[in-house]
């Protein structure tokens, strides 16, 4: 498909710099870019790659200088390149159409409009399927399961007993939803399993990565939050509760029962503790082990966490560690000099009173 750069701003909403007549045939990364393609830059630190890139045009922020290549000044690059995307590239997303004949249903899931299931999937009883959802091959949907309208599930997905999730959500290849959660009691020295009879609730537009895994509440629920994007590898423990939009980042780990606000981030390999508050709008950075709760809008560092710029400080202290003891040692020995001295100073003084 081709489209004059003219016509991809009415989807962008942003300024051309340049000739509005560009003709644009594909889309591309900006290294990767050749001629005919429309790329992006969102980070002003790489501006030096718009003079080595070979695209046609370029999706920028509003921030960057004019140069000899068609621009597209934009609010958020990213967002406006997505939807470029959807323009020019629109089949790249390919989903399969229909329920395979190989589809496993039971007679008493209600199905809507336009859903497709594909090959050897499992669907149980009462289960309910929203419009227009798409269930990939090898997938398993456990009873009493309802699903909410556009939803998009990609194969290996396991989806436990009577979990809820609402539209448009996205979950990535081979995670789990609603299994047990990790309940077991000593009795005579020995692990005695308590019985998880929750669910988990996925509210709308949340987004799950690959091998994921929530677990079933112990009682009532665990709730991941509308808007929610969680990452590859992450673990939810039950009864935790996820408020609206946050980010969880690769290898997090969230204990049970554990509450977080809205708009919290977790980065990558982050771990909290059960039974605890994060509050709206917290930043635990990155491999940040938290044991007590957070203040909204805090960014917590470090194991234990603590303050960012604590954490910082502490930091910039550990390496100077090497210096700092080799001062210490020099010190160390003008003091044994001073000492001596001082020793050999006195026992003149003494020996003239005598």
């Amino acid at each position: 498909m081709k489209f004059t750069l003219a016509q991809i701003n009415e989807v962008v909403k942003g300024e051309i710099v340049g000739d509005p007549q560009t003709l644009i045939t594909g889309i591309s990364g900006i290294k990767e870019a050749k001629d005919g393609d429309i790329t992006f830059l969102a980070n002003s630190k790489y501006e030096s790659l718009i003079a080595e890139t070979k695209a046609s045009a370029i999706i920028t922020s509003r921030e960057t200088r004019d140069c000899s290549k068609p621009l597209i000044k934009t609010l958020d690059p990213s967002v406006s390149f997505a939807k470029v995307l959807d323009l020019v590239s629109p089949t790249m997303n390919y989903h399969p159409r229909g329920i395979h004949k190989a589809a496993v249903i039971d007679p008493t899931a209600v199905i809507g409009k336009n859903v497709s299931i594909g090959a050897n999937a499992i669907v149980e009883a009462n289960v309910e399927i929203g419009e227009g959802t798409v269930i990939y091959g090898n997938c398993f949907i456990g009873y009493g399961t309802k699903i909410g309208e556009n939803c998009l599930i990609y194969s290996q997905v396991s989806i436990r007993e009577k979990t809820q999730i609402g539209s448009r959500v996205i979950i990535h290849c081979g995670t789990v939803i609603g299994s047990d959660g990790f309940g077991f009691a000593t009795v005579d020295g020995l692990q005695q399993k308590i019985p998880q009879i929750g669910i988990v609730l996925i509210e709308d537009d949340v987004e799950i990565g690959a091998n994921v895994t929530v677990d079933r509440a112990r009682f009532h629920k665990t709730i991941i939050g509308k808007g929610t994007k969680i990452d590859n590898l992450v673990q939810i423990a039950h009864n935790v509760i996820i408020g609206e939009n946050c980010l969880i980042v690769a290898q997090a780990g969230i204990s049970g029962s554990t509450v977080l606000g809205n708009s919290v981030i977790l980065a990558g390999q982050s771990g909290v503790v059960g039974h605890i508050r994060i509050g709206d709008g917290a930043i635990i950075t990155a491999k940040g082990g938290v044991t007590k709760s957070v203040d909204a809008n805090s960014k917590i560092s470090g194991y234990p966490a603590r303050p960012h710029s604590e954490y910082q400080r502490i930091q910039a202290c550990l390496h100077r560690l090497p210096d700092i003891s080799k001062r210490i040692k020099e010190l160390e020995k003008k003091i044994n000099i001073l000492e001596l001295k001082l020793k050999e100073k006195n026992a003149h003084s003494e020996n003239n009173q005598r």
